[in-house]
């Protein structure tokens, strides 16, 4: 992913929100604008996934998903793929001293 440039979401199915956009749902996936492939490689067309390039990926690895959530998969790769290098991706709240 070139510097500067942030993922949008493909996903596999959607549901309309209450402000009457359409939100991703199911198996969701980083995408960039202009390609025709996720960026864990999976070609759009073949594998039928919608694009929302109105929705950022900003998914960590440590995202828990609930039964209430329309999501149902965040695909580990694409998560790695759109995470800094040396970035953490948690925090310590309450150090040993």
């Amino acid at each position: 992913m070139k510097r500067g440039q942030s993922a949008a979401v493909a996903a596999s199915s959607e549901w309309v929100g209450d402000d009457g956009v359409r939100q991703p749902g199911g198996e969701v996936h980083a995408w960039q604008a202009g390609t025709n492939q996720t960026l864990c490689g999976l070609a759009l067309s073949r594998t039928r996934l919608r694009r929302f390039p109105h929705v950022r990926f900003d998914f960590r690895a440590t995202d828990v998903i609930t039964p209430e959530d329309e999501v149902r998969h965040i695909c580990p790769r694409c998560v790695a793929a759109t995470s800094r290098r040396g970035e953490r991706n948690w925090t310590r709240v309450s150090p040993r001293p």
